[in-house]
């Protein structure tokens, strides 16, 4: 089944069909064991990680690492959720964002989001705004019963897709008292509109009304069908720019993870209905007086949706604008992702 055309260049995340390639992975085969330790980043010195789980509201279980500071002594700590990028796993950036953020003293929680990663919830490799948003709660949910953990003093970083989630999460859940956002996207404003809101009627409903025939399909299988490829596994130098630089993350050594959705398969095709029929973030002025930070990359694509939230959210709020970054850069750029402004931002907000 086809897809509308211009929707899938726009929405690659989910339904973009547009650069795949019909070739198997040329991803190494991992064994059992280190696909269970297999991490994209090395773990500091200075820092602790367990593996812990939890339940949403929902009933479904969430996998995620605890990352702690070594030798903290019996103070209570200020602590950290954090998810993302859309279609990845707590492996890759979060994790790494997890081990920096804890290396600075923090309580942090990486994790994998429902129907993905090494979380719960069937059918696999779906995605929902509301049950996304939820994860995060639930994260909040966790931190807050850690014997060792402040709950009044709780903050949340979303990174790309999972900044919107997490913006979302802020506006409903008051013990949140702080949030920031990295190379963030709004899921259910490209998905429903693509990028820079171009998508016209007619495309979104023939988007529309492919996916409702698809529909039948996956009723007719029992099964619910996958995209193709939604990131090829060559690049021909003929693609856009940002799928370049996707493929430099999702698809080489650098940030591959045989769990995450973006190295692998892609979102079962459905998924997008969900998407273009529920706009996050209508509250996001209910944020305030609690203050929000919005990181992005000044030659990143997705720069203008932290722009724009940033129009629209109320006081207090800061915008920064990295120089030169592009949006993967903020995934795992150590020297590039501005830490010591994250350690600043929430030491100083969380109190």
């Amino acid at each position: 089944m086809k897809i509308a055309t211009t929707v899938m260049a726009l929405s690659f995340l989910f339904i973009g069909q547009t650069f795949a390639q019909n070739k198997k992975s040329n991803q190494k085969t991992m064994s059992a064991t280190e696909q269970t330790e297999h991490y994209t980043f090395k773990l500091s010195d200075k820092v602790n990680r367990k593996a812990v789980t939890f339940k949403n509201r929902y009933g479904i279980t969430l996998s995620g690492d605890l990352y702690l500071p070594k030798n903290t002594g019996k103070e209570k700590l200020a602590a950290l959720a954090i998810s993302g990028p859309f279609g990845a796993v707590k492996e890759q950036s979060s994790g790494l964002y997890a081990n920096q953020m804890a290396e600075r003293g923090f309580a942090v929680i990486a994790f994998d989001p429902s129907y993905t990663g090494e979380s719960g919830g069937e059918p696999r490799d779906i995605a929902s705004p509301d049950i996304n948003t939820e994860d995060f709660s639930a994260a909040v949910d966790f931190l807050g019963l850690q014997h060792n953990v402040d709950r009044n003093k709780i903050g949340i970083i979303g990174i790309c897709g999972f900044g919107g989630m997490a913006l979302n999460a802020t506006a409903i859940d008051k013990r949140i008292k702080a949030v920031a956002t990295t190379s963030m996207y709004d899921m259910t404003r490209v998905i429903s509109k693509g990028y820079n809101d171009v998508v016209t009627l007619e495309q979104r409903t023939k988007t529309l009304e492919d996916l409702n025939q698809q529909r039948w399909k996956d009723a007719e299988t029992g099964e619910q069908a996958y995209t193709s490829s939604h990131l090829p596994e060559k690049l021909t130098g003929s693609e856009p720019q940002f799928i370049k630089d996707y493929f430099n993350y999702y698809k080489t050594p650098r940030g591959f993870h045989e769990r995450s959705v973006n190295s692998t398969k892609g979102w079962r095709l459905t998924s997008a209905l969900s998407f273009m029929n529920m706009p996050i973030l209508s509250y996001i002025k209910e944020i305030s007086p609690r203050p929000m930070l919005l990181i992005a990359g000044e030659n990143a694509h997705s720069r203008y949706f932290s722009e724009d939230i940033y129009k629209m959210a109320a006081e207090p709020k800061e915008l920064m604008i990295i120089p030169h970054a592009v949006h993967v850069d903020l995934y795992d750029r150590v020297d590039v992702i501005p830490f010591e402004k994250l350690d600043n931002f929430f030491r100083t907000n969380l109190k």
